[in-house]
């Protein structure tokens, strides 16, 4: 029993000393805890909604002040025709839009029958359709508030969903497969071999050999260049074919930003090869650091607005989240460079940075 003691107690002094496997038992838990805790929500806060108002009158500033008060809508722009709303929902600064009629206010006392329009943006189906429920219930207060009971004064609500009507979520969840799974050849896969070549000592001969470290690491990175990008055509043929996912922009706009999210995919896997001295290493830190993030935060299931402060700015650093963005775009809205230049700087600029950390780290392995 004291052998068997002191044994346990030696594996006790392994586990605490090793930081890797501290992480693994207590840093991944906590981090799964609090991640879903706060993104795994269907609430949402301060989602922004743009007002055409063309009644101008009290109670239509009144009805304005009520969704803005409860929380749950932040008003950012009043147009004043729906071409300018139209720009708000292309450049994705709006995801609610309300017109409120002309006469506002005297319909509405005079009982007769006075109708608002939401209009949300349907490019995903689970948020719009609770956007125009959170909506429809705050214009339902107000009218029995207001009138004193439903059957005195009438407020319709018309909704309408842009860019998918018809609330099909394959519109929402293809983009999000197509993120994900280039994500995994490309930044795991990368990450996988580079690593492997490192544990089975087989790179030292490719350190001595007149490969210099820039093409080492072009030449591994290549085959699943093209290997990922055969399987974003794949995948993007697959919705257009069977779940009937229209591509609206252009085909080789589409085809551009795929490369470009390979290749930043690719530079975040050459980053953590280049840390990691093996291939379990290097599997826990891809799947620790881009899998489990990348489909909770960066709006594939869940919605960013409805996450907390922190958790947005964390989707903010998260490649995926510009390129669901880039996919829908050009798919659902048919955009052009015009409205996704933002997330295509970002993209090219985080490649370009992590390409450069991942040299320099190599080369400082080398020497």
């Amino acid at each position: 029993m004291q052998s068997y003691l002191a044994f346990v107690r030696k594996e006790f002094y392994h586990i605490l000393r090793d930081t890797r496997t501290l992480v693994i038992l207590f840093g991944m838990p906590i981090a799964q805890v609090l991640i879903f805790g706060y993104a795994v929500t269907n609430e949402f806060r301060d989602a922004p909604v743009a007002v055409i108002d063309n009644a101008r009158d009290e109670l239509s500033r009144e009805l304005v002040h009520e969704l803005v008060s409860s929380g749950y809508f932040k008003l950012v722009d009043q147009p004043a025709t729906a071409d300018e709303l139209d720009a708000l929902f292309r450049a994705g600064e709006v995801k609610l839009g309300v017109f409120i009629p002309p006469d506002f206010e005297s319909d509405f006392f005079r009982r007769k029958q006075t109708t608002l329009q939401f209009l949300a943006d349907g490019s995903d189906p689970n948020y719009a359709t609770t956007l125009l429920n959170y909506g429809s219930q705050i214009v339902g207060n107000f009218q029995q508030r207001h009138a004193g009971g439903p059957e005195n004064y009438q407020v319709g609500v018309e909704m309408q969903l842009m860019y998918n009507p018809e609330l099909i979520s394959a519109y929402n969840f293809i983009p999000g497969v197509v993120a994900i799974i280039l994500l995994l050849i490309s930044a795991m896969m990368t990450s996988l071999t580079i690593a492997k070549e490192k544990e089975m000592g087989t790179m030292d001969l490719l350190l001595v050999s007149p490969l210099s470290p820039l093409t080492i690491i072009l030449g591994k990175v290549t085959p699943y260049v093209l290997l990922s990008m055969s399987n974003a055509l794949l995948i993007l043929l697959l919705g257009y074919f069977v779940f009937d996912v229209p591509v609206l922009g252009s085909f080789w706009l589409l085809t551009g930003f795929c490369l470009l999210y390979v290749l930043t995919a690719l530079s975040l896997g050459i980053l953590i090869s280049t840390k990691a001295s093996s291939q379990q290493a290097a599997m826990m830190g891809s799947l620790f650091s881009l899998l489990m993030p990348s489909m909770l935060l960066s709006g594939f299931i869940f919605p960013i607005t409805s996450m907390p402060w922190m958790l947005q700015k964390v989707s903010g650093v998260i490649p995926a989240t510009y390129f669901i963005e880039l996919l829908k775009g050009v798919m659902l809205k048919g955009l052009g460079m015009q409205y996704l230049w933002f997330p295509t700087l970002v993209l090219a600029t985080m490649t370009v940075v992590l390409l450069s950390l991942s040299w320099f780290n190599f080369k400082i392995r080398t020497k």
